[in-house]
């Protein structure tokens, strides 16, 4: 992509553009690039798969005004292209008690975000040749419903810690799914052990009874599912 390019946009017309350079840690979905001006600094996503990009963008416009992820700016459907303001922050792979606690409040906000109400239960990417899997589905089909705006894919990169906050990065995946698949996430992704996984359950859920079933259910589907969606991708399927 080149700085010619960009200047087709209003946003950056008669606006000189002092850096523009890739992220030197890339995602597996978009192009990712930095672009600073004099007087501010965004994020270019260039996208590499098909994903319904307007609902990202109106989800994220949402998180945004809860104070939990950066400003989108502009979508661009035809190019594939979407341009958000830049958070400033860092990744962390190793969360403290505080930490767990603030992202079990982080959750809560997320979770409370108003999007329609159709259901992700995951189940449309699978086959269903993996026994464990089919059994997990039917294990959650007799449990209680819990659906919310979930993020569906909170790894550490997605995650930005700053002195005053806690933002989430690359929505593309969020869809309204059961609260228990981001929780699980987060067990998954920051490796965490028996008392921190009560830290982030008991802080997200306060006097609600932790459901273990759901959580062991979801720990088998997650991994699976990324487990397949890596294959999809190295395919070039996705």
């Amino acid at each position: 992509m080149k700085i010619a390019a960009l200047k087709a946009y209003k946003l950056f017309q008669n606006i000189h553009i002092k850096e523009f350079k890739p992220l030197s840690n890339q995602g597996n979905s978009n192009l990712i690039y930095l672009l600073t001006t004099k007087d501010q600094t965004f994020i270019v996503r260039k996208f590499q798969i098909s994903l319904d990009r307007k609902q990202e963008f109106s989800i994220q416009k949402k998180a945004f005004l809860k104070n939990i992820g950066a400003n989108p700016i502009l979508l661009d459907e035809k190019n594939r292209l979407m341009i958000t303001a830049y958070l400033k922050g860092k990744h962390q792979t190793k969360l403290s008690q505080q930490g767990l606690k603030k992202i079990a409040l982080l959750l809560k906000k997320l979770h409370k975000i108003n999007v329609p109400k159709k259901r992700n239960s995951f189940k449309e990417n699978f086959t269903f040749k993996d026994k464990k899997v089919k059994k997990a589905f039917i294990v959650l089909e007799k449990e209680p419903k819990e659906y919310a705006l979930g993020h569906n894919d909170l790894h550490a990169k997605n995650i930005i810690f700053s002195k005053s906050s806690i933002k989430l990065i690359d929505w593309e995946y969020a869809r309204y799914s059961d609260i228990y698949f981001d929780l699980v996430s987060i067990m998954i992704e920051y490796k965490l052990n028996r008392k921190d996984t009560n830290t982030l359950l008991k802080s997200y859920l306060g006097k609600k009874r932790i459901n273990q079933k759901k959580i062991k259910a979801y720990t088998l589907i997650y991994k699976e599912l990324w487990r397949l969606w890596f294959e999809k991708l190295k395919r070039g399927e996705l």
